[in-house]
């Protein structure tokens, strides 16, 4: 781990949009910000977790002002070598306590950035700064999984995400603790690297309790950003809260 940019320092960064390769799909991208533009409706955004700016720019080319909140300098750098990221604000530091000043219409979390809180008490300090950033109205949004413990039989603690002949991948879980690590194994020419990221993972249920104690009111869920029906059979939500109005 890098001491200055957590996880997500110069070799995560220097890889991280190709490695995310099906994150970055223009399909994928458009319906999530066009989703995040619908609920700013003409307001500002806050993206906690802005790393290289794979939604915060296709958002502000649509014409909704975007500042972000992030640890990683090697992750910001990628973003500001972008058409447009010059445009868009950064405040160094931790999502889930770093106050920027103003109030904003939208703030939001994709790609299961809430996992990179790996204790309850930082994921809940998240949902009350993203509250605080709120204006009376405002809406929270978080993309996340749902935890796939139902692939794990008895005595078993990993799930692979990933085999390929140059790239293997697979999470581990701890149920006790809700702690879990992807690790990723990379192999060219002859030579492999690997790497962990710890994570924790999250219910909707509890998110929902999460949201309810920074004052937040859950507002619809669903199973991607195109509105597919959130089931019992989902793999992932995306889910919306909202901070009562005035």
């Amino acid at each position: 781990m890098d001491d200055e940019d957590g996880y997500f320092g110069e070799p995560v960064a220097a890889t991280y949009d190709e490695s995310s390769g099906e994150m970055f799909e223009p399909a994928v991208v458009e319906e999530t910000a066009g989703f995040l533009a619908g609920l700013a409706a003409g307001g500002r955004a806050l993206e906690l977790g802005i790393g290289t700016g794979r939604i915060a720019l296709p958002l502000a080319r649509r014409g909704v002002p975007v500042h972000g909140i992030d640890l990683s300098r090697a992750m910001v750098a990628r973003l500001r070598a972008k058409p447009g990221g010059d445009a868009i604000g950064v405040t160094t530091g931790d999502f889930a306590t770093t106050r920027v000043p103003g109030t904003y219409s939208v703030a939001y979390l994709v790609f299961n950035t809430i996992m990179n809180l790996t204790t309850q008490a930082a994921q809940v300090a998240c949902f009350r700064n993203a509250a605080d950033h709120l204006e009376p109205g405002g809406c929270f949004v978080i993309e996340v999984i749902v935890p796939e413990l139902r692939r794990l039989p008895p005595g078993q603690n990993a799930v692979p995400f990933h085999v390929g002949p140059d790239r293997w991948g697979f999470d581990t879980y701890d149920v006790a603790t809700q702690a879990m690590s992807s690790h990723h194994f990379d192999v060219a020419d002859g030579h492999a690297e690997y790497r962990s990221l710890p994570f924790r993972y999250v219910w909707p249920a509890e998110l929902d309790l999460m949201a309810q104690l920074a004052g937040l009111r859950l507002r619809e869920r669903w199973a991607g950003w195109a509105g597919e029906p959130f089931t019992s059979e989902s793999r992932q939500h995306v889910s919306v809260w909202e901070k009562p109005g005035e």
